[in-house]
C-alpha cells in the first residue's frame, strides 16, 4: 500500500477517535456538577446577574428557555473543528484560548522534551548494557535499579527531590553548582529553590531569550529536576523491555549466522541486535512522547510549573469550558497522530511489516 494512500485512511479513521474523545469531554462537562457561573460570579451573586451571565454563556435563551444540549453540542463542535476555540470563561476572563495555551506551551514543551531525552539516553543504553551481560552483576545492578526507579511513584519522587533541593536539604548544592539561575522570569516553587523561572515573558517556542549556550544551561539547570522525574517512569520501562528485547535477540538464529559469517562485534549489536530490540521498545519510546503534549500534572504542581498540564486541572475544576475542550481536542489529536507515526515507524525498523499488518 502507498503510504500516502495509508496515511490519508488512517486519518480519516482517526476522525471518529476525535470525534468521541471530545464528544466524552463535552458530556461530563455539561452534565456534571461543576458551574461555571457558580465559580465565576461566587455565591453572592444576585438571580439577574446569573441570568445574564447564563445567557452570554450559551446556558439560556434571553426569555429564560434553557438551550437543548443538542444546539450546545453541534455549536461547541462546530467551533473546534474549525478552530474557534473563543475566550476563556474561568482563567482569565475574554483572553483568546489560544494566547494562554500559547503562553503556557514553551514551558510544558521544555519540561516533556527533557523528559524525553532523559529517558532515552538513559533508559536505552541501559537496558541494552544490561541484556548484552545478562546474569552478571553488571545486569544485575542495572535492570534492579530500573525496576525500582520504575515503582517510585512520580509524585512521590517529586516531593523528595523538591524537599531535597531547598536550603538545607540533600541536594541544595545544587542551586550553586553550573549557570546561576538568575534570568527574565517570575518567582514560584521551583523558582524558590533554584531562582526565577526562564519561561515567563518568553515568546512561544522560544523557550531561552537568548539561545547562546549559557543560556541553554540555564534553562536546562532550572527543568532538570522536574523532567528527571517526568522521565523516570519510562526510563524503567526502557531498562527492562529494552534487557529482555535484547536477550532473545542475541539468541536468534540470524544473531548466530551473522557470527558465523564472522562480523565484527560491534556490527552485530547495532544492525542486528539492537534494530531488532526496537521493535517492542517502539511503543514505550513514542508513548513518552506524549509527554511533550501536557507534560505530567502532578509534576508541574509539585515543580509550580506554569504549564498545559496545570491549567488544564484548573479550567477543569472551575468548568471553563472553552479552555477544556480546546485542551482535550489537541490533545486528542496528537494522540492520533503519534500513533499514526509509530505505524510508519514499525514498517522502517523492521521491513517485516507491511502497511496492511499494522492495520490488522
Amino acid at each position: 500500500m502507498n503510504r500516502l494512500v495509508y496515511l490519508v485512511k488512517r486519518l480519516l479513521l482517526g476522525l471518529p477517535v476525535v470525534l468521541f474523545g471530545v464528544t466524552m469531554t463535552f458530556l461530563i462537562l455539561y452534565l456534571g456538577p461543576l458551574d461555571p457561573v457558580n465559580t465565576i460570579l461566587g455565591r453572592d451573586a444576585t438571580p439577574e446577574d446569573v441570568r445574564q451571565l447564563r445567557i452570554a454563556l450559551g446556558y439560556i435563551y434571553p426569555n429564560g428557555d434553557p438551550v437543548p444540549l443538542w444546539d450546545q453540542y453541534l455549536m461547541t463542535m462546530r467551533d473546534l473543528f474549525t478552530f474557534n476555540f473563543g475566550n476563556s470563561w474561568v482563567i482569565q476572563r475574554n483572553t483568546s484560548v489560544v494566547s494562554l495555551i500559547a503562553a503556557r506551551m514553551p514551558a510544558t514543551l521544555w519540561l516533556g522534551w527533557w523528559s524525553v531525552v532523559i529517558a532515552l539516553v538513559i533508559g536505552i543504553p541501559a537496558g541494552l548494557f544490561a541484556g548484552l551481560r545478562s546474569n552478571t552483576m553488571s545486569d544485575y545492578l542495572t535492570s534492579g535499579g530500573g525496576i525500582l526507579w520504575r515503582a517510585m511513584p512520580n509524585f512521590w519522587l517529586a516531593v523528595m527531590i523538591a524537599g531535597s533541593l531547598t536550603a538545607g536539604g540533600a541536594f541544595s548544592w545544587y542551586r550553586d553548582f553550573g549557570p546561576s539561575t538568575d534570568v527574565i522570569g517570575t518567582s514560584d516553587a521551583l523558582g524558590a529553590m533554584l531562582g526565577p523561572s526562564p519561561f515567563a515573558g518568553i515568546p512561544v517556542l522560544g523557550v531561552i531569550p537568548d539561545p547562546n549556550l549559557g543560556n541553554i544551561l540555564t534553562a536546562f539547570k532550572w527543568i532538570l529536576p522536574a523532567a528527571l522525574v517526568l522521565g523516570s517512569a519510562s526510563m524503567g520501562n526502557e531498562i527492562r523491555i529494552g534487557r529482555t528485547a535484547v536477550m532473545e535477540s542475541k539468541n536468534s538464529k540470524y544473531v548466530e549466522t551473522a557470527k558465523a559469517k564472522g562480523l565484527a562485534s560491534r556490527r552485530i549489536i547495532l544492525k542486528h541486535v539492537g534494530r531488532n530490540a526496537l521493535i517492542p521498545l517502539l511503543p514505550v519510546i513514542m508513548g513518552e512522547f506524549y509527554l511533550l503534549i501536557g507534560g505530567a500534572l502532578l509534576v508541574e504542581l509539585v515543580f509550580a510549573i506554569n504549564g498545559l498540564g496545570s491549567m488544564f486541572l484548573r479550567a477543569t475544576i472551575g468548568a471553563d469550558v472553552p479552555m477544556v475542550m480546546a485542551l482535550a481536542f489537541i490533545f486528542v489529536i496528537i494522540t492520533v497522530a503519534f500513533n499514526i507515526v509509530q505505524d510508519l515507524l514499525y514498517t522502517v525498523v523492521d521491513p517485516r511489516i507491511s502497511l496492511e499488518a499494522t492495520e490488522r
